[in-house]
This record gives C-alpha cells, sequence and structure tokens, in this order.
C-alpha cells in the first residue's frame, strides 16, 4: 500500500498532524497558519499583528507543502484547483471551518502582506470610532470586545445578540463571572435583541451606523463587527466521491476519526460530525488521535486510538491581556477557571509561543 500521508487543511488540527508526522504532503492554498485566536489583538494592535501568522515554510522538515486548494477527494487522493493530482495511502482532511473577517481574512489565500494590509486599514477605520456596536455575543464576539477596551478604555462598546444567555452549556459562576467582568470594562450588552434590519453600512468602515432592535430602541454607532456565521469548509466533498456529507456539511466519522467506511481516511477538527464545540482545542486534540492511529498503520498495524466527546464544554475567554473567564476540566469534572488562569494560558500571548515552537520561529515574535 501507498504509505504517502496527505493533510489537506493546514489549521489547528491539520498542522499539528503535519509536524508530528512530518514525511507528510500538506495541501493549503495560504502562504501562512493563521492563528485565529490572535486576530482580533492584531486588529487592536497593528505593531504586534505579524505575531498571527506562521509561514508553512518553516513546518516540516522531510515533508512538502503544495499552495492549492482541494476540489475534491476520492479514496486514492486528491484533486487540485490548478488540475494536479495528489496520490495517498492515508489523508486527513483538516479543512476547519470559515468565519466573518476580522476573526478569519477576508480571503485567507492572499499573501501574509496582504492580510497585514487589511488589518492595518481596518484598524485605522475603528482607531477613529467613538462607537463600536457588534453583533454576536459569542466568543468571538466577547473577546473582539475586551481586545477594543484595553486599547481604548473610552470608547463605548456595545454588544447585540437574539441569544438571552451568555455561554449556554458553562457553569452558571462562569456566566456571571463574564458579566461581571464585562461590567468592570463598561461594556454594554444587550441579549435577546434582534435587530429590524442589518445595519447599512459595511462592517469594519467607520460611518454612521444607525439600527433599531425589534422593541423599538435606537442604537448608534460608529462603526460595526459582524461576530457571527460559521461556514463548514467541505465544498470539495460535495461531488460525493468519497463520501455523503450531513445535512450540516460535516463528515461522518466513526470513533477511531476514520471517515466512515475507510480505514485510511480521516476527518478532524470543525468538519467532522461530532458533537464537540467548533474550537481549536478540540481540532488539536481530534489530531492527536489522528496521529496515534496513522503512525500504527504506517508500521504495520491497525488504527486502535479512539476519540470519545465529552459533555463538559471547555473554554478560555480572555478579555484583553489581563482578565477573562474560562472553564476547564479537573479530576473532579469541570470547574470555572481564574482570571490568572486565563491569562496565563491564554490571554497573555494568545497561544504565539506554542505555535512558534510548532513552526520553529524563535522567540515567538
Amino acid at each position: 500500500m501507498d504509505q504517502t500521508v496527505v493533510v489537506v487543511g493546514g489549521g489547528y488540527g491539520g498542522s499539528l498532524v503535519a509536524k508530528a508526522l512530518d514525511d507528510v504532503v500538506l495541501i493549503d492554498p495560504r502562504e501562512a497558519f493563521v492563528n485565529a485566536a490572535a486576530s482580533l489583538r492584531a486588529l487592536t494592535r497593528p505593531d504586534w499583528a505579524p505575531n498571527a501568522f506562521f509561514p508553512f515554510g518553516t513546518l516540516l522538515e522531510r515533508g512538502r507543502v503544495i499552495r492549492d486548494r482541494a476540489v475534491s477527494v476520492d479514496p486514492r487522493g486528491v484533486t487540485l484547483a490548478s488540475g494536479a493530482r495528489v496520490d495517498a495511502g492515508y489523508v486527513v482532511l483538516a479543512t476547519g471551518s470559515g468565519y466573518t473577517y476580522p476573526a478569519k481574512p477576508n480571503d485567507a489565500s492572499t499573501s501574509i502582506a496582504e492580510q497585514l494590509d487589511d488589518l492595518r486599514a481596518t484598524h485605522k477605520e475603528l482607531r477613529g470610532a467613538a462607537r463600536v456596536l457588534i453583533l454576536g455575543a459569542g466568543p468571538v464576539g466577547l473577546e473582539l470586545a475586551g481586545e477594543i477596551k484595553e486599547v481604548w478604555p473610552d470608547k463605548h462598546v456595545v454588544i447585540v445578540d437574539r441569544a438571552d444567555r451568555l455561554l449556554p452549556g458553562f457553569l452558571p459562576e462562569v456566566r456571571d463571572g463574564l458579566r461581571h467582568r464585562l461590567d468592570e470594562l463598561g461594556i454594554e450588552l444587550r441579549l435577546g435583541t434582534t435587530l429590524t434590519a442589518p445595519p447599512a453600512t459595511e462592517p469594519g468602515r467607520a460611518g454612521r451606523v444607525g439600527v433599531t432592535t425589534g422593541q423599538g430602541d435606537e442604537i448608534e454607532a460608529d462603526i460595526w463587527f459582524r461576530a457571527f456565521g460559521v461556514r463548514i469548509n467541505t465544498e470539495y466533498l460535495a461531488d460525493g466521491r468519497l463520501t455523503t456529507l450531513t445535512e450540516h456539511a460535516t463528515v461522518p466519522v466513526d470513533e477511531h476519526l476514520n471517515v466512515r467506511g475507510y480505514e485510511h481516511i480521516y476527518a478532524i477538527g470543525d468538519i467532522a460530525a461530532l458533537p464537540d464545540p467548533k474550537m481549536a482545542s478540540y481540532a488539536m486534540t481530534h489530531a492527536e488521535v489522528v496521529v496515534d492511529n496513522i503512525r500504527a498503520q504506517l508500521a504495520g498495524g491497525r488504527p486502535e486510538a479512539v476519540y470519545t466527546p465529552v459533555p463538559e464544554r471547555r473554554i478560555l475567554l480572555p478579555l484583553g491581556t489581563r482578565t477573562g473567564v474560562g472553564q476547564l476540566p479537573t479530576p473532579d469534572g469541570v470547574a470555572a477557571a481564574t482570571a490568572e488562569t486565563v491569562r496565563e494560558r491564554k490571554g497573555a500571548d494568545l497561544f504565539t509561543a506554542r505555535f512558534a515552537a510548532r513552526f520553529d520561529r524563535p522567540g515567538g515574535a
């Protein structure tokens, strides 16, 4: 059997698989891995922004990176947008999901320089705005608000969401702690609130923003951002040559994270049909299982490592560099994390040092 391992997608899970196995073919249309956890700080602190980008050229020693986009996958390999074909003995599908800018780039296939230019331009627009409207009170919207308030404490920031609760599924003390910290930062929160129409202006561009809530209240701002709308990146599987996608456009997998029906093809991260949240930490846990299974197969064995989803949620949600909330597993079950733990484990550098080690970038900067 062909021993070639092809990894499609170099995000949080895919880059971990590629790094661990090393002698692989990594396919990704981007010049670099973009640490989405750092994108929001990159917007508010343009001098720090290069820390969010990690060129693929330093990831592998024996393997190779193909800068191209997969357009089809079948049991024997991958077809690329360029028309090229990559045959494979093992395939790991790790194409993740898309999200609205600035959490993820407008066009991930553009160069690092172009993406930095976008962030600098949006920073200039944001810098001159006195009032900021954020639509979406999930982790992205909350973290964006925290980053803005840390750089510009006097800006008025309001977050609007149709849901009536923050962080559903997390411990009450985590949700209460989040409310308290948002109040401390002076971030206005309007939950259970719909808009009669979306803002007329383009997100991320300065200009008069006026919206009306379903309750008849007027909200005015000088700039707004969209912080909702996950899009699963599985369009290259829509031809059905490999598998039939679920109604949510995700890939059916078994306990070994094999695509159902194949022992040599895997799917991890946001595209896998699992109950896990669409978060980087889960993708990296999936990646570790797949690495163990492929190593066993390359040595002549069978995939035996099993992934078992757990109902308890985990999260680290910084609100800038100094504060935030979290929920982490302990021997006695999940528990709220202290603000100091959130700062030390994520908020201080947004995992920059971790990815600097993965991509062999000295100093993490």
